[in-house]
């Protein structure tokens, strides 16, 4: 199957729109939760609901693409394309009712993030990025700011809970 960038795209915005509905659904209901190995590593019924639903979408359009998502693991096909999945990036903000989480899919062709999308939907903000094309937010281009000068930007970042102590971990790197 040849692969158009309008494809990929149109399918990775629709997969994106499938997992944020998802999100809506449980977001604020009750839902189950369990954790996987680590400090604060959380995972929801709606994690594997998300995952679930933006695979479906994926699979339907490209069957033969390789997929890693986080809660199903690696799905290793015969294709030079792989879809690289977090259902809901910032579950334990979602866990506890906060609506700062989102949709997180990146698109892998032969070993170069080419495309990627993040949707956060409870903002309503749709972030997307083709490579060497630039990023959108809301389909309007965005850029980084100018600013040289750390102590007069405004920083914001998250850190990993396993390793943010270790030497050259991502505290001291910060």
């Amino acid at each position: 199957m040849v692969v158009s960038l309008h494809m990929l795209k149109s399918t990775l915005i629709e997969a994106t729109k499938a997992g944020a509905a998802e999100i809506l659904r449980f977001f604020n209901n009750d839902f189950k939760i369990s954790n996987k190995p680590g400090v604060n590593n959380l995972v929801t019924e709606a994690d594997h609901a998300a995952e679930k639903a933006i695979i479906a979408v994926i699979k339907t359009v490209f069957p033969d693409h390789q997929i890693l998502a986080e809660e199903s693991g690696e799905l290793i096909q015969d294709s030079t394309y792989k879809w690289i999945i977090d259902p809901i990036d910032g579950t334990v903000n979602f866990a506890h009712g906060i609506p700062l989480n989102c949709v997180s899919i990146g698109i892998e062709h032969e070993g170069e993030i080419v495309m990627a999308a993040v949707y956060n939907p409870h903002m309503n903000e749709f972030y997307f990025a083709e490579k060497g094309k630039g990023a959108t937010l809301n389909d309007k281009p965005i850029k980084v700011s100018e600013e040289t000068q750390a102590i007069k930007a405004c920083l914001v970042t998250g850190f990993p809970y396993t390793y943010i102590n270790e030497p050259n971990g991502p505290l001291e790197i910060f």
